[in-house]
């Protein structure tokens, strides 16, 4: 039987088809740069104070009702506090004059039993003004992003399972309309209990399309444009959407307007299902060998190439080998089997935790970073543009490992500069998270590749699904971590920066899979070395110095 790459050789590599499916696949991944993102401006926090209610109060008394309390070297008015309102009305009524005849510290306090007035000067509204989540209730605040990313945790692992029942483009359209559906719904919620079991139901279809595309885009399309395509095309086409994203929330200040306007766009995406193929590799799994012909003959139409007589022979044998070995089937404790193996594994998954933890973290953390949350967050998503161009370069390029110690030790060096920088300097603070945003945009999209390429056929999926799971479980942590930063304002990046750290470290533990083919049994799993040979790739390094000149003699 021949391999799928070359029984469908004579189509080519970039034709109009490859074309098609590579820009439109890119294309249905520009939502998700909305997705998780969206709660940077959704749940962000405006400045706050306890409501004052219109009562007898002379402008002086008015004024002084919020006591001043001294944050970050700053004086601001108290969040959750005012002045017991009873004792300010009777001392007003005296004509007396705060601060002159009383003592505002002698003064009692109490909570904020009227609501909280929420200022309009960057967003008209968002979920934390809408439900009051601050002051006692301001925990719920980071458990709403949580809350997403739990559901987000939850399709990834069901859509994959879908994904391999019922194809790869049912489940990438189907997880689309599950993220527009109930993000529109979620406009009206009357509680935040509503609004959280809505947001986590929007989650189940947030990343899990991302993934259905890739898959899709990996199986259809082959060679150097897969590679293309896998590491910086459908990651551009993610960086796109989050650079969109601060556009529409500049414009779209109240968040039942944000969620509205990003979830319209997606109604543009409905004509693409007579545009984007199923994959002939799964309908080839499934025994649907005239439906993969039809796909292949209509591709090789759009091409204007001929096909030939039969393109696929005996694939019904691959179609049944899966149910015939029922018993070789793998399941992830293989993936601890072995010393070797379970080393690989544990390394690998604290790295993936680390990557995604750092990734969330800093994403998250934009509206902190700047006095414009907006600006910030474009700045935020626009870094990931040469993150992703020099993940793609490092991989084929540079060997795996030496790439992912120094994205991570990158990081690391970057998050604990931050605390050298004086508060004066913030531009340069800055610039040094967005240095460590870069390093850690670059090293997560190389993950999947590396990933890949070290595990044998048998266990590559199992082995990705299990990393990708305990990533997702870091991620969820981030909206907590972030509020570390209220006790010392530089926790989260020390953590970050440790974690990175640690993380390099244990990276140089794994075996190298730069140049090496992929392996298909355990057996060969167990040849790869920490090392790359003496003499081997030699070329490679040349092209890359070569191109390190090229550009910087360019004029």
């Amino acid at each position: 039987m021949k391999d799928y790459d070359d029984s469908i050789a004579f189509l080519g590599h970039w034709g109009r088809f490859q074309q098609a499916v590579f820009f439109l696949l890119c294309a249905s991944i520009v939502p998700n740069g909305f997705g998780v993102f969206f709660t940077v401006f959704l749940t962000d926090t405006p400045l706050h104070h306890c409501l004052v209610p219109e009562v007898n109060l002379s402008q002086a008394w008015r004024d002084a009702t919020i006591p001043i309390e001294v944050v970050d070297g700053k004086q601001e008015l108290s969040s959750c506090s005012r002045y017991r309102l009873d004792v300010v009305r009777n001392l007003s009524a005296q004509g007396l004059v705060p601060g002159r005849d009383v003592n505002l510290t002698d003064l009692e306090q109490e909570g904020c039993v009227d609501g909280w007035s929420y200022s309009k000067d960057i967003y008209q509204s968002t979920i934390v003004s809408e439900f009051d989540l601050v002051c006692s209730d301001q925990w719920k605040q980071p458990f709403t992003t949580t809350l997403l990313l739990l559901g987000v945790v939850f399709g990834s692992f069901v859509s994959g399972q879908l994904s391999d029942r019922f194809g790869r483009k049912p489940v990438l359209f189907a997880t689309m309309a599950v993220q527009t559906f109930f993000t529109i719904v979620q406009i009206f919620s009357p509680s935040w209990t509503v609004f959280s079991i809505l947001f986590f139901m929007s989650g189940l279809g947030q990343i899990s399309n991302y993934i259905s595309g890739f898959v899709l885009g990996a199986e259809i399309l082959t060679g150097n444009v897969r590679d293309l395509f896998s590491t910086m095309g459908i990651s551009l086409g993610f960086a796109v959407g989050y650079m969109l994203l601060p556009l529409f929330a500049y414009f779209l200040r109240d968040w039942k307007s944000l969620l509205l306007g990003l979830s319209l766009p997606c109604f543009a995406y409905i004509p693409l299902w007579w545009f984007i193929p199923e994959s002939p590799r799964w309908l080839l799994s499934q025994g649907r060998l005239e439906e993969a012909e039809a796909i292949i003959r209509h591709a090789a139409k759009i091409n204007k190439v001929e096909a030939p007589q039969v393109i696929f022979e005996d694939y019904s044998i691959y179609a049944d080998e899966t149910n015939t070995h029922p018993e070789n089937h793998p399941n992830f404790f293989d993936l601890l089997s072995t010393r070797n193996i379970r080393n690989t594994t544990i390394i690998l998954c604290l790295l993936w935790l680390t990557l995604s933890t750092g990734y969330f973290g800093l994403s998250l953390n934009t509206p902190q970073l700047h006095a414009n949350p907006y600006i910030s967050c474009f700045i935020s998503a626009a870094v990931e543009v040469p993150a992703y161009i020099s993940c793609w370069l490092a991989q084929c390029y540079l060997p795996r490992r030496v790439s992912v110690i120094s994205f991570l030790l990158l990081e690391a060096v970057s998050l604990y500069s931050i605390q050298l920088v004086p508060q004066s300097l913030s531009y340069l603070s800055f610039a040094l998270e967005m240095l460590g945003k870069f390093a850690v945009s670059a090293s997560s999209t190389l993950m999947y590749a590396y990933t890949a390429e070290l595990y044998p056929t048998v266990l590559r999926n199992t082995a990705t699904g299990t990393c990708c799971t305990v990533s997702r479980v870091g991620s969820c942590l981030t909206p907590f971590l972030l509020k570390l930063g209220l006790y010392f304002k530089y926790l989260p990046n020390i953590i970050l920066g440790t974690l990175a750290a640690v993380s390099a470290f244990a990276a140089f533990f794994l075996p190298e899979s730069f140049g090496q083919p992929l392996p298909q049994t355990i057996e060969q799993m167990f040849k790869l070395k920490r090392w790359v040979t003496k003499g081997t790739h030699a070329s490679s390094y040349v092209h890359f110095i070569s191109i390190l000149v090229y550009f910087i003699n360019y004029k």
